[in-house]
């Protein structure tokens, strides 16, 4: 019986897990396990809830305060546990988070082949984004099998010097998850998003990144408030859980009325909005894949994206995090019918929602 573990740990990790887990579980004669470290608690929570996964394992290794090297070696010594006692035949991990590395790690120490999900991203410096440029380069030094989301991150791996025959380009799995949740006739359970008005512009932010943190968030916060001053935009700041942030965002924004602060919704939720909203301003990654597939253009406050196809696509524009540059992107983009029209009618490169399919379709070919 081949033996396959998925190990996830944060909420953008499970829910482009989620329809992998599906999948592979699916088939009847594997032995199918999901293992959750818990980097983030509550967040995961939500998905596993909505997707119905049930983790077999979860090193819960979250605590206040945690720094990156708390993640690592907590994940580390919980995986190396779980690894020498059910010894599986593969370790799937996705992307560039803390969790995805440590447990790509553990799973090389214990000579256990690697197969990263979303294989292959780059960006011009190991430093930005910080940490996860550093954790995908170091997972593509580790594994064996590489499913890469477009050409062009297979082209990368291939520049690096990875055998091409250990490469797949299948599309990324976050379409697949973000197709399935969005639903024409959606209810808001968010009373803030219930008090919306749908036929008045919606501009969507989120704002996390750790690069962002400080004097740059501040100027992002500024950046909204001369939006709202020039604008009749409802502005909807989907907050990160991270107390800190939470508490700039809500002392520089918290007394303008067209600015909505809300904790980060379910994932279910969110993606509802953005089906709905006008368009998005944002520092996120998995953000760049998912608005283009719901046909709503995406400003980036960042200098450099690892997803350089939304760009050549024409789905995603990047602003950096200066105030004037924020503000010019998201008014020329609200004046300017014929950009917005191209940008939200740009094909989205990154997949047509059945990547887990294939994924799991390769391992089926190769684990017979």
């Amino acid at each position: 019986m081949f033996k396959l573990a998925l190990v996830f740990g944060t909420r953008p990790e499970a829910i482009k897990m989620a329809p992998l887990v599906k999948a592979c579980r699916g088939v009847g004669h594997w032995d199918t396990r999901v293992i959750i470290t818990g980097q983030h608690r509550e967040m995961v929570d939500q998905v596993l809830e909505l997707f119905g996964i049930e983790p077999d394992y979860d090193l819960d290794i979250m605590s206040h305060g945690q720094t990156l090297t708390d993640i690592s070696q907590r994940t580390l010594r919980g995986m190396a546990g779980i690894l020498r006692e059910w010894r599986p035949d593969l370790v799937l991990v996705h992307g560039d988070t803390n969790t995805a590395f440590a447990a790509a790690l553990a799973a090389f120490y214990e000579r256990i082949p690697v197969g990263h999900v979303e294989a292959g991203l780059r960006t011009p410096s190991v430093q930005s984004p910080f940490p996860e440029e550093a954790n995908r380069r170091l997972i593509d030094v580790l594994a064996t099998w590489y499913f890469a989301p477009t050409e062009r991150a297979a082209e990368n791996l291939r520049r690096e010097g990875v055998d091409p025959q250990r490469i797949f380009v299948t599309g990324n799995t976050v379409i697949d998850a973000l197709l399935a949740v969005v639903e024409e006739d959606y209810q808001f359970k968010t009373p803030e998003l219930r008090g919306l008005d749908f036929s008045r512009p919606i501009l969507v932010v989120t704002a996390h990144r750790r690069e962002n943190w400080g004097e740059p968030l501040v100027g992002i916060c500024q950046a909204l408030l001369a939006i709202s001053a020039a604008s009749d935009l409802q502005i909807v700041v989907a907050m990160h859980k991270n107390p800190d942030i939470q508490a700039v965002m809500e002392e520089l924004l918290g007394a303008d009325e067209q600015i909505i602060l809300v904790d980060a919704p379910g994932y279910q939720e969110f993606a509802n909005l953005l089906a709905r909203c006008t368009l998005l301003l944002t520092d996120s990654g998995g953000l760049q894949e998912e608005a283009p597939a719901l046909h709503k253009p995406v400003l980036v406050m960042r200098e450099v994206t690892e997803r350089p196809e939304a760009l050549e696509a024409g789905t995603v524009r990047l602003v950096g995090s200066a105030k004037d540059s924020i503000v010019q992107g998201v008014l020329e983009l609200l004046s300017d019918a014929e950009l917005y029209a191209r940008m939200s009618s740009a094909p989205n490169p990154y997949g047509d929602g059945r990547a887990a399919l294939r994924i799991c379709g390769i391992l089926q070919e190769k684990y017979k």
